[in-house]
């Protein structure tokens, strides 16, 4: 027995509405078509990453980008710990790596507030959160440019920068 002509229309329309037909690829193209600072191809790759990616909706893949912006807080701090517990460490990279400590527990807080907020539809406030996060990133790459010692950090930092960037737009997508 087939559901009614009707019946099925509506549903195509209400998972139209809703945003259930997103995908990573499709979200992340409409994000990069509007923001050229996104790197389709980080995008896609790093969103599919997570478990819940293929479920989600816009408003799903924003909040996941967030979570994925503080996950790689964390690792930067736990790599900062381990780098600092080496014995021998030359000064200069002592200190810059305990100021990314500290502006990377900052970023900590500004991937949460961007989760928080996106997940409570405060878009505007989500987005302040991620920017946040980009200048974070920034200030602990000119750290080690002001010590002069190369940063151990860079991946953790262009990754930062780039998850940011795909919260926002993506948050930028959301109706």
């Amino acid at each position: 027995m087939r559901p009614p002509t009707a019946l099925v229309a509506v549903a195509a329309v209400a998972l139209v509405l809703f945003g259930v037909d997103a995908t990573v690829e499709t979200t992340c193209k409409a994000a990069a078509d509007k923001d050229a600072h996104v790197l389709y191809n980080f995008c896609v790759s790093e969103l599919s990453k997570h478990i819940r990616s293929s479920d989600a909706d816009t408003w799903g893949l924003a909040k996941i980008a967030a979570n994925m912006g503080l996950n790689n807080a964390y690792g930067a701090i736990h790599g900062i710990e381990r780098l600092l517990a080496k014995p021998g460490m030359d000064a200069k990279m002592k200190l810059a790596l305990g100021q990314c400590q500290g502006l990377y527990d900052n970023m900590k807080f500004a991937f949460a507030g961007a989760y928080d907020e996106i997940n409570g539809r405060n878009y505007a406030v989500g987005k302040e959160e991620a920017a946040k996060a980009v200048s974070l990133a920034r200030q602990c790459d000119d750290a080690f440019v002001k010590a002069t010692v190369p940063s151990p950090l860079k991946q953790r930092s262009i990754y930062s920068v780039q998850i940011a960037i795909v919260c926002t737009a993506i948050t930028n997508l959301i109706k």
